[in-house]
């Protein structure tokens, strides 16, 4: 399981120097991303070292669990207390149809929200610091945390599991 870290940097170069510290420290280059302020983002930071900047993916699994659960439950609910002779295929059928709506419906929300980063930092961001986005094992992350941190970059309180692994 991956857990993410950030930590804020004053400028590119800096970021940069923590990105080549974490890759020192055995974090993989796909697992390094950077946030910053728009204008940022689009004179320096490459497309694909960009942190997405919605909630898209996490809100969609959420959704997909939720409604997976809901439709489960309805159906089972079905099964006992209506007369229309519901069978678990049935119940599974109806299962399905709560997670691919709890999907739908989660995926459109959440891609009209900013990511979690950029809602906990957002301040920090419009600072015009970079923050650097990294999701790695913990053990890895505890080992490369003080390189990082004396390339002069700050590590920033957050720490949550990564919803899917690269």
């Amino acid at each position: 399981m991956k857990t993410r870290h950030v930590f804020s940097t004053p400028d590119l170069e800096t970021a940069q120097a923590a990105m080549a510290a974490a890759r020192q420290a055995g974090i993989d280059d796909e697992c390094l991303l950077l946030v910053a302020r728009s204008d940022i983002e689009l004179d320096s930071i490459p497309d694909g070292r960009k942190e997405a900047d919605s909630d898209f993916i996490p809100a969609a699994l959420r959704g997909a669990g939720y409604g997976g659960a809901t439709g489960l439950l309805v159906g089972l609910v079905a099964v006992v207390l209506t007369p229309i002779g519901l069978t678990v295929a049935g119940v599974g059928a109806v299962a399905a149809a709560g997670a691919l709506v709890g999907c739908w419906a989660s995926a459109l929300v959440g891609s009209s929200l900013p990511d979690p980063v950029r809602r906990k930092f957002h301040d920090e961001i419009e600072a015009g610091r970079i923050l650097l986005v990294i999701d790695a094992t913990k053990e890895v992350l505890d080992d490369a945390e003080a390189a990082i941190a004396r390339t002069g970059a700050t590590p920033l309180p957050y720490e949550a599991t990564t919803a899917l692994i690269r």
